[in-house]
């Protein structure tokens, strides 16, 4: 094989140490920038997607992620495999979250449903490169401080506590803030134009909404960043692992906007699962100076919270339907 894993000690339940060549890195980036340009050519027309192509495109990242979890178990063991997919199964569920504050300033944009996806290609493509930097810096951090793991596991807890308190307008009053920031770099426009990011209006260069839009994304997925990757480099510390897990998450949340984005409603029990996600991960990362909790007991901890949070959702949901169905539409369900 081409990469061999070692452990950091001689311990098994330490986190993986690898041997990382430079076709490892390759095999990677050839993938992430086939899948980038293809999802591109796609939707290159600007269209309406529909609930089964949401659905398709959705099913398809989550086996591309998985896919490459094979990859993975070939070039380095079943440790790293571990971590893989627990890194991949954070973020892809915090990811959720996300997808819901996605959904709140679009609407607050009032921006066509066609064009949400330009925006979404190029705020996810920034946010490949900015999860990256984060985590050099985070896994450089954490090895030359290790009281970092306390710093990064408090945020995380706190994180945590926020997800469970969440708001249902989390993001409605991005709208003014994003239009006066991107003010102080250009004038803009309160009109779209068609795909546009840059219009010419009576002669000047100005920003379309649909830029502002681009702008509130890109500073909402900082927000995030600061809770999932920490999140992550609590379940590994091999940077290969942990910008893999979240490029194939972050690739795929497109297709979960489209597909979750009306769904909110049904999912009463998911920011409670998030925040216990966040707080379960703080609390490892906080003790990992002294205690190092298994990965696949992480995996199987994060698993059982998010299959209660929809098992529990969804006879919420059943039990409120058949309220209103009793009560002829007049129940809020409260």
């Amino acid at each position: 094989m081409g990469g061999m894993h070692v452990f950091s000690t001689a311990s098994s339940t330490k986190f993986v140490d690898l041997q990382i060549q430079p076709w490892h890195w390759l095999v990677l980036s050839a993938v992430v920038v086939i899948l980038i340009v293809a999802d591109l050519w796609r939707h290159r027309d600007d269209h309406e997607p529909s609930t089964r192509e949401a659905a398709l495109e959705s099913g398809f990242y989550v086996a591309m992620g998985l896919g490459f979890a094979g990859f993975v178990a070939y070039a380095f063991g079943a440790g790293a495999t571990t971590e893989y997919l627990t890194g991949y199964v954070i973020e892809k569920s915090l990811s959720v979250d996300n997808v819901f504050v996605w959904a709140v300033l679009f609407t607050s944009f009032a921006t066509p449903l066609k064009y949400q996806h330009r925006v979404l290609f190029w705020g996810i493509f920034g946010a490949l490169v900015l999860r990256a930097g984060f985590v050099f810096a985070g896994t450089a951090l954490i090895a030359s401080f290790w009281w970092m793991l306390l710093v990064f596991g408090a945020i995380l807890v706190l994180s945590g506590v926020k997800v469970v308190r969440h708001k249902d307008d989390e993001g409605a009053h991005s709208h003014d803030r994003s239009l006066r920031l991107l003010g102080k770099f250009m004038p803009v426009s309160e009109q779209f134009d068609g795909r546009k990011f840059i219009t010419r209006i009576d002669g000047r260069r100005m920003a379309t909404p649909l830029l502002a839009a681009l702008v509130v994304v890109e500073v909402t997925d900082v927000i995030f960043a600061v809770d999932s990757v920490p999140a992550i480099l609590a379940v590994s510390r091999e940077p290969y692992i942990v910008i893999s897990s979240n490029a194939f998450a972050i690739l795929g949340l497109r297709a979960l906007y489209f597909l979750l984005a009306n769904a909110k409603e049904r999912f009463h029990y998911l920011s409670h699962a998030l925040g216990g996600i966040l707080v379960f991960v703080g609390c490892k990362m906080a003790v990992a100076h002294w205690y190092h909790l298994p990965s696949y007991v992480s995996l199987a901890v994060i698993f059982t919270m998010l299959f209660l949070a929809v098992l529990l959702s969804e006879r919420k949901t059943r039990r409120l339907q058949v309220r209103t169905n009793l009560t002829g539409g007049n129940e809020s369900g409260r």
